[in-house]
Parts: C-alpha cells; sequence; structure tokens
C-alpha cells in the first residue's frame, strides 16, 4: 500500500466514532428566522443516506454470511472522492467498538479475529456489504457500517445473530463457585462462551426455566423463570428475566449462562457392557478417532441433530449426561432436554464422542 493510504486506513480503524454521522459542525445549522427550527445544509448539495437490514441476519457456527449495507445520495449524485467505509462491532457491554475492517475503494485492512475471515462485497454500485467467512460464536452481535465520503459522515446498524443454544453450567465444586472470568474460562472448556442477554431472553421465551443466577457476556447476572416460585423471586412476580444487575467480576460468583451453536462434526455414543471409568472413556473416544464430547456440544447435538440417547455418558468436564428428544418413561421428566447426573466421583457409564467432519 503507498504510505498515505495505509496511514489513512490506519487512522480510520484506530478513531472512534460518535453517534450516528458527523453532523454537528455543519448539518445542524439553525435557520436565519431563528424561530428554533433546524434546517439541514450539506457540503456537496446532498444528502449521504446508508442502509442495512432491519431484519437480523441469522447464520450459525463455521457458516458464511453477508452483512448487507448500501449507500446512496438524496438526490442522487456521483461521488467525486474515493468513498471510505468502516466496519465496527459494537460491545455488549458498551465499552469501545471492536474494529473490524476498514476501506478505500477496492482496498481494504480486517483486524483482529476477523483478519483472513472479513472481506466487502462490492458487486453493485454503491454497496458496502461485509462477508464473515467460517462465523465464531464470539462474532454474534450488532456490527455498524460506516461510509464516509469527505466531511460527510452516515452509518446504519445491523444484527447478526447465530442460531444456537443457551445451557446454564455449574463445575464440578458445586453452586456459585465462578467469578466472571472464572464463567467465561468454563464456557470456552465446554465448546461456548457467555450468553449475551439477548440469548438468555431468546432461551427464555423458548421455554428455558432456571432458578439459579449465573453470569452473562456483559458482566450482569441474571436467570430465567417461566414458573413464578418463592426460591426463584417470589410468587407475586411476573416470569420474565430475573437481574441481579452488574455484579463485581472478581469478587462475586455465580453460575455462568453458556451460548453453543451448531456443530461443525458429530456427537455419538460409545459403550461397553461393563461400562467405562471417565479415563477409560477418553481412551475410547480416542481409539474411535475422536474425543470425549463437551458440554455444549452434546446440549448442539440434541437441538440441532435431534440426538437422543437414554443412556448416560461421561462427558470432557466429568459429568454424566444423557439428551432426551422424545420424552419418554425411564428417561426422566416429560419435557425434552438434556438430563444431568452431576459428576460422580466413581461409577462406570458409556461416553459421548465428538468427531469432526
Amino acid at each position: 500500500l503507498p504510505l498515505l493510504l495505509e496511514a489513512t486506513l490506519l487512522w480510520l480503524a484506530s478513531s472512534s466514532h460518535h453517534p450516528f454521522y458527523n453532523g454537528f459542525y455543519y448539518n445542524h445549522i439553525m435557520n436565519d428566522k431563528d424561530n428554533g427550527q433546524e434546517k439541514v445544509v450539506y457540503f456537496n448539495g446532498a444528502k449521504l443516506v446508508v442502509e442495512t437490514s432491519k431484519d437480523p441476519i441469522y447464520s450459525s457456527n463455521g457458516a458464511n454470511v453477508t452483512l448487507p449495507c448500501r449507500y446512496h445520495y438524496e438526490p442522487d449524485m456521483e461521488a467525486k472522492r474515493k468513498i471510505r467505509i468502516k466496519w465496527s462491532k459494537l460491545r455488549d457491554d458498551y465499552t469501545k467498538e471492536q474494529d473490524v475492517l476498514v476501506a478505500i475503494g477496492k482496498t481494504y485492512i480486517a483486524f483482529g479475529d476477523f483478519r483472513g475471515r472479513a472481506h466487502l462485497r462490492q458487486a453493485g454500485r454503491r454497496e458496502a456489504s461485509l462477508v464473515v467467512s467460517d462465523v465464531r460464536l464470539q462474532d454474534d452481535g450488532k456490527y455498524r457500517c460506516e461510509v464516509i465520503d469527505g466531511l460527510e459522515d452516515e452509518s446504519d446498524v445491523v444484527d447478526l445473530r447465530l442460531q444456537g443454544i443457551v445451557f446454564p453450567y455449574q463445575p464440578p465444586h458445586g453452586q456459585y463457585r465462578l467469578n466472571f472470568h472464572e464463567a467465561e474460562r468454563v464456557c470456552q472448556e465446554q465448546g461456548a462462551i457467555l450468553a449475551t442477554f439477548n440469548q438468555l431472553f431468546q432461551a427464555w421465551s423458548e421455554g428455558l426455566d432456571w432458578c439459579n443466577a449465573g453470569w452473562l457476556a456483559d458482566g450482569t447476572v441474571q436467570y430465567p423463570i417461566h414458573l413464578p416460585r418463592k426460591p426463584c423471586g417470589g410468587l407475586h412476580l411476573a416470569p420474565g428475566i430475573r437481574s441481579y444487575g452488574p455484579r463485581h467480576r472478581h469478587l462475586h460468583r455465580f453460575d455462568a449462562f453458556c451460548f453453543s451453536s451448531a456443530l461443525k462434526g458429530e456427537v455419538f455414543y460409545v459403550d461397553h457392557q461393563a461400562g467405562m471409568t471417565l479415563e477409560e472413556a477418553k481412551q475410547s473416544c480416542q481409539d474411535a478417532g475422536a474425543e470425549i464430547a463437551r458440554v455444549g456440544q452434546l446440549y448442539s447435538a440434541w437441538k440441532f441433530l435431534g440426538l437422543d440417547r437414554c443412556d448416560a455418558g461421561w462427558l470432557a468436564d466429568g459429568s454424566v449426561r444423557y439428551p432426551i428428544a422424545k420424552p419418554r418413561a425411564n428417561c426422566g421428566p416429560a419435557e425434552p432436554g438434556v438430563r444431568s447426573f452431576g459428576f460422580p466421583n466413581k461409577g462406570r457409564f458409556g461416553v459421548f464422542c465428538y468427531k469432526e467432519r
């Protein structure tokens, strides 16, 4: 890249963008009548308009997705300069936006985890759509498409939502033992990430009812209730998401709500007549060219692949669980779900293995 272009791209990537236009200095100018009404003045005589999808864009783990973004002028005109485009990801905790990509013309730079996975789709006139390949769990969220034409600066936001499942998680040593950073780690160890509020709300709307409070990605602690009861906020409260609000990320301890999406592989069950210890179960998965499944992988296989097995099996965290898609006698409650036997110190069971396709 020429040095000037490279410097411009780096400045554009590092600059923070405050609200939706850079208009205070030139867009909002009081009219001559001084009657309290505003008139809009544009240096080039045309208004720059940026449009993205008003509906969420849905994708899944490992897929490719396009976040649409187009711009135009009112009245129509041709841009006299090279248009600059910046994509950024908004954070759930409202801290500084994450830089995704900046571009001038057909030259672009992607940043961080998006390097090598993000590029612009400029197939049509005045298109600035973002293409993300190999979508990851962390990609879920809101993205800002910003178009800059000289001093004109407009943007719009598009929502990328991964199709997934939220599951509550307690570590082997019991309830309410995780600070925020430990909750982040245990979710990652189970093939998942800490859920966002929107993901928890979606899970609640689909029936999730859980009386133990857990960390979310924004540092708040909440829990979903469908059936109000005394231990869960009281009988007088309506169904909904109960919130403790933001908690101290080091000192306070709760459970975690983890989020996992569709799998790139398959989960299958392996058993021996006499059952297996945890170490024997891990070896059995390796012998089958796989690895012992994580909790998030079992939940994903249950939700997205309809995995149904009325046999308890070891998982990577030392827990014993089994997935039921079609409830029946001797297989637990009347509702579908992933049943848990906890973390047995001894015992012999089958094992759930995971293998990449």
